[in-house]
């Protein structure tokens, strides 16, 4: 196991036949950590062990990747190309939830069993952003978070308005008066439509909070790049009263309280 890692425990979980290696760490109340292309990067990690440090158990699923291995545009690339042919992942498709939540929404009731509270929290980034949505159909979700959610991929109106869930399970979240939502992007991030957050406010109301940090030509006073995209990761700027670091706090804050009895 790299530095990177170090800290957390390598376990495996089983689900329907299907197994990954979990990378589990801390006391408290559960969380899962999904990590967002290339894979579990040191960033992802740090970010994790923030989570642990604030008294909740992570566990962090291998989906793709090497685990702590160190971002560059060869391994964004290689990663990305299989996660885009993967059967597990609905990349494009419309109205579908991706195969592999079912795996995700197993993993998440059995840290619930082992962690007990009133529930558990998840939060996805970029490639896995809205799984974290999708686990919502069950009531021990209580906290998902959704970071830079850019699946499916955006292209014409019907794409940047979609949320990478079916129809069924769209209906089930959108009941749920008890959940509350929190999602972040960077507004000039192309990966992440501003029609996707009008959706998510559509479906879910004042159940919603939304974080949407500016970074648009001419609006961007923080100087974030033009291409900033990874919130709470390669992106964190972390200086008191800057936006992300903000949003980082929220985060926390969030699980803190939806998951603190």
């Amino acid at each position: 196991m790299t530095d990177a890692l170090a800290g957390f425990t390598e376990t495996e979980f089983t689900h329907d036949g299907e197994t990954r290696a979990v990378y589990r760490a801390g006391t408290g109340p559960g969380v899962v950590v999904m990590s967002e292309m290339p894979g579990i990067t040191p960033n992802v990690a740090a970010f994790a062990r923030r989570l642990v440090d604030a008294g909740f158990t992570v566990a962090m699923p291998q989906m793709f990747g090497t685990p702590g291995r160190d971002v560059s545009v060869p391994y964004v690339l290689k990663s990305l190309t299989q996660g885009c042919v993967s059967r597990e992942f609905s990349n494009w498709a419309l109205n579908r939830t991706s195969p592999i939540i079912d795996w995700l929404r197993a993993l998440a009731r059995d840290l619930h069993e082992k962690c007990g509270g009133p529930g558990v929290g998840a939060i996805g980034m970029c490639f896995t952003g809205g799984f974290a949505l999708a686990m919502s159909v069950d009531d021990t979700m209580l906290a998902p978070v959704l970071s830079q959610p850019s699946l499916p991929f955006a292209g014409g109106k019907a794409r940047k308005r979609a949320l990478g869930l079916s129809d069924a399970d769209l209906a089930t979240i959108a009941a749920r008066e008890d959940l509350c939502v929190l999602a972040m992007r960077f507004t000039g991030d192309r990966a992440v439509p501003a029609e996707r957050f009008q959706h998510l406010r559509e479906v879910l109301g004042d159940r919603l909070i939304a974080i949407e940090i500016e970074n648009r030509k001419g609006r961007n006073p923080h100087n974030f790049p033009r291409a900033a995209h990874s919130v709470v990761t390669e992106h964190l700027v972390d200086e008191p009263g800057n936006p992300t670091r903000e949003a980082l706090d929220r985060v926390l804050a969030f699980f803190s309280e939806r998951l603190t009895v």
